[in-house]
């Protein structure tokens, strides 16, 4: 089962201090760090970040995977990367919040979406 649970706008960006910060619906907003040993975290923020810097923005899915074949099960995250093209992220644990503020983000092949001529997103592209 693919279910989609929420959908929206995402910004990422990079401050002076080259923190990368993942920003959701203008709402939820997280740190993206890399830690020694575990890997990156999404950690949760509730301060204002300046950008020196936007590395990506775009449209964003998160998805609850049960049961399909080919994808892990767990929650994914996917970021737009421009040109009908989706990053996917596998959330062993979700996104975090305020009870539990850090969590596991991994990188991944595995794709959901799919989007052969950006209509999509209507970027244009």
């Amino acid at each position: 089962m693919l279910q989609v649970v929420q959908r929206g706008d995402y910004k990422l960006i990079e401050t002076k201090g080259q923190a990368k910060i993942l920003t959701l619906d203008d709402k939820s907003t997280f740190s993206w760090v890399n830690a020694k040993d575990i890997g990156e975290l999404l950690v949760t923020s509730h301060k204002i970040h300046d950008a020196d810097s936007t590395l990506s923005m775009g449209k964003y899915r998160l998805y609850d995977v049960e049961k399909e074949p080919n994808f892990t099960d767990q929650p994914h995250l996917e970021l737009s990367v421009g040109y009908g093209n989706w990053q996917g992220y596998i959330l062993p644990n979700g996104l975090p919040d305020d009870e539990k503020k850090r969590n596991r983000i991994i990188s991944t092949k595995e794709v959901i979406t799919k989007t052969n001529n950006c209509s999509e997103c209507k970027c244009g592209c």
